[in-house]
């Protein structure tokens, strides 16, 4: 029997998981041009070694612009975005909507960037009519289509998160987790901020899980919030383990380039995971992905759904893909599913 003709993402990924987007596990965050540069020269690097994108760049102009000098470093993102290496994945941080710098943020990065931007981050939004202010804004900038990543740093965000992952310009929701716990007008203690606390608070813990809840729902990303430890990898790599195997969250925040490789570990899954996900999907492909029985365990598409991402987190992460399955990730299959998605 000859395997189908059927790419697994268009026949499993359906229902619930219909809308799910599929988004490289780390977004590395940089500010001051130097770093800037070095960011997008390291992911260069890594796209060489992994032979894919495993990690996007955001480039940032809120907390990364001088205070005054909002025009010049717009500027400056839209020519190293303009400049990044083929296949990049690069994206920019504006001003919330409310700052006076941000039409022209989208403006000049937008405007002048738009086909080389994966997405734009909108910091500190409080409700749907941010993200409909954000969409005006673009559209009067590019008449390209950019997705919206947006940042909750506050209770009353943390309420409205379902109805902001509803909107359809809605690509990625992420926490931000320092706002949040000052919101609270020391009602949280600084502790909920460090790599243990975080995950131990039970209003960042129900802030958390809101976000992730309301992410998976809508088929949308949630992007877990930054964790400021750096100098020791395996502490990072923990809290990113933390924070999808228990939390839900399927991105994390990078803020320094030690903590990339930590967080790809994270996510990658173990080699022998990998080769029974294959053997598994390529029986269900053989069968028209029918019931399978495997090693004695009975298989349906509910359980091919799960083997199936967890490949799509392998190929995220630059993990080796038997060979009987890496057809379903080559270029042209992965284009061709994109384009009647």
């Amino acid at each position: 029997m000859s395997m189908s003709s059927i790419h697994p993402a268009q026949v499993l990924l359906d229902a619930q998981a219909g809308a799910a987007q599929r988004l490289p596990v780390c977004d590395h965050y940089s500010g001051v041009e130097e770093r800037m540069r070095k960011s997008l020269q390291l992911q260069a690097d890594m796209m060489a070694e992994f032979g894919a994108c495993v990690f996007d760049v955001t480039l940032d102009c809120e907390d990364g612009a001088p205070v005054g000098q909002e025009l010049a470093h717009a500027k400056l993102v839209a020519a190293l975005a303009r400049q990044a290496a083929p296949g990049a994945r690069v994206a920019a941080r504006v001003h919330a909507v409310d700052h006076p710098a941000f039409q022209q943020d989208l403006d000049i990065i937008a405007g002048e960037a738009a086909g080389h931007l994966c997405h734009i981050m909108l910091p500190k939004v409080e409700s749907v009519d941010d993200v409909l202010a954000a969409e005006k804004a673009l559209q009067r900038a590019t008449d390209k289509h950019i997705p919206l990543h947006v940042l909750i740093e506050s209770p009353a965000a943390v309420h409205r998160a379902f109805d902001i992952a509803a909107h359809p310009a809605v690509q990625s929701i992420s926490f931000g987790l320092m706002d949040f716990v000052s919101a609270h007008g020391g009602a949280i203690p600084a502790s909920a901020m460090g790599v243990q606390g975080q995950f131990q608070h039970p209003l960042v813990v129900r802030a958390k899980l809101e976000i992730a809840a309301a992410c998976h729902a809508h088929g949308k990303v949630p992007s877990h919030c930054v964790v400021t430890e750096f100098k020791r990898p395996e502490v990072m790599q923990a809290a990113a383990s933390q924070a999808f195997q228990e939390f839900g969250f399927t991105r994390v925040w990078s803020i320094h380039p030690g903590q990339i490789r930590p967080i790809l570990a994270a996510f990658t899954p173990a080699s022998s995971e990998v080769a029974l996900a294959a053997d598994i999907l390529v029986g269900a492909a053989k069968a028209e992905w029918a019931p399978i029985s495997h090693d004695g365990v009975l298989h349906d598409r509910a359980s091919y759904r799960y083997y199936w991402q967890l490949l799509e987190r392998a190929h995220q992460t630059g993990q080796h893909i038997p060979e009987a399955a890496s057809l379903w990730f080559a270029p042209l299959a992965l284009k061709t599913v994109a384009n009647n998605t």
